[in-house]
């Protein structure tokens, strides 16, 4: 069987507090990773906050239960360079449901394949491991390069929220898309 978290041009990694806290905190200087992320007006944190917001995550976990969320990193192959993090959060489990979302911090990586293989390997994750039905996400219409990337992995569009994401005076849709579990299944065979 291949290995579950490792692709051809990434893998998906569990790190530290303290390093993806320095790494989240410096991708959040960048306006625009903030903007193709979250609807949250930007905000700057230090890398010593993101660390206790990582901490009092992991102590969550910790307590038992089912876990809230399942948070990757993504390196790069065969560098190992820290670029990224892709999570399935807000699980359904009485109905198989997660919803994902992604995020490159380093632009020069933007484009290169590395967003579709990171989801492709979630994707199996969520399906084959958590053994979900359904896993979906929100993307801005001003992000048509990862419209095409969640294409690619086999999302299809389901909706739209009209005018929700306000950016500079102007209002933007929020695209809904979603995979079904039999969806990938055939996509997966297929290829």
């Amino acid at each position: 069987m291949n290995d579950l978290f490792r692709g051809t041009l990434i893998r998906l990694t569990a790190e530290e507090p303290a390093l993806r806290a320095s790494a989240e905190s410096r991708w959040s200087r960048n306006t625009a990773y903030h903007r193709l992320l979250d609807t949250d007006p930007q905000s700057l944190y230090s890398p010593k906050g993101a660390e206790k917001w990582w901490e009092k995550e992991i102590e969550k976990a910790a307590q038992g239960g089912l876990p809230e969320g399942f948070f990757f990193n993504i390196r790069t192959l065969p560098d190992e360079k820290l670029v990224g993090f892709v999570v399935l959060w807000g699980l359904e489990w009485t109905h198989g449901e997660a919803t994902v979302s992604i995020a490159l911090g380093e632009p020069e990586y933007w484009g290169k394949g590395l967003g579709t293989e990171a989801m492709s390997l979630v994707l199996r994750y969520a399906f084959t491991e958590l053994n979900l039905h359904r896993v979906t996400l929100w993307v801005f219409e001003y992000n048509p390069r990862a419209i095409r990337s969640y294409e690619k992995a086999g999302f299809l569009k389901e909706g739209v929220v009209r005018a929700l994401v306000s950016r500079e005076g102007q209002r933007h849709d929020v695209h809904i898309m979603g995979i079904l579990r039999d969806e990938w299944l055939s996509r997966e065979v297929s290829q």
